[in-house]
């Protein structure tokens, strides 16, 4: 399976993919973008099957990369991990089609509950 990560910072990317290999997916392919637009364009080039989005970034927020994939007619598995976990947030999250929202500070557990129906 392959897995983008998608965070303006690069230290929360490293976290990120440190976590992902705790919860027991360090067997998959996973790759990373320091934006949504970057995010796009790599995208566009080969599909993941599973995004994990910060929502607040320069360039392309993550919302703003869920549409346009959607508009654009990709079909991927896609959710938000994210600083803020709002309500209004999560229901936001849930309108565009994101499958999850996992806020921070995460865990390999809350990794593991989240992911796994979508992890093969």
């Amino acid at each position: 399976m392959n897995i983008m990560v998608v965070d303006d910072s690069l230290a929360m990317r490293l976290i990120v993919m440190k976590t992902l290999r705790e919860a027991g997916y360090g067997g998959h392919n996973i790759t990373q973008a320091a934006d949504g637009a970057k995010a796009l364009e790599a995208i566009q080039q080969e599909t993941p099957d599973l995004v994990l989005c910060d929502w607040n970034m320069p360039n392309m927020t993550g919302p703003e990369l869920l549409e346009t994939l959607k508009d654009e007619g990709f079909k991927l598995k896609f959710g938000f991990v994210t600083t803020e976990a709002s309500e209004e947030m999560r229901e936001r999250a849930a309108e565009l089609g994101a499958h999850f929202l996992i806020a921070k500070p995460f865990t390999p557990e809350s990794f593991q509950e989240k992911l796994n129906p979508y992890i093969n």
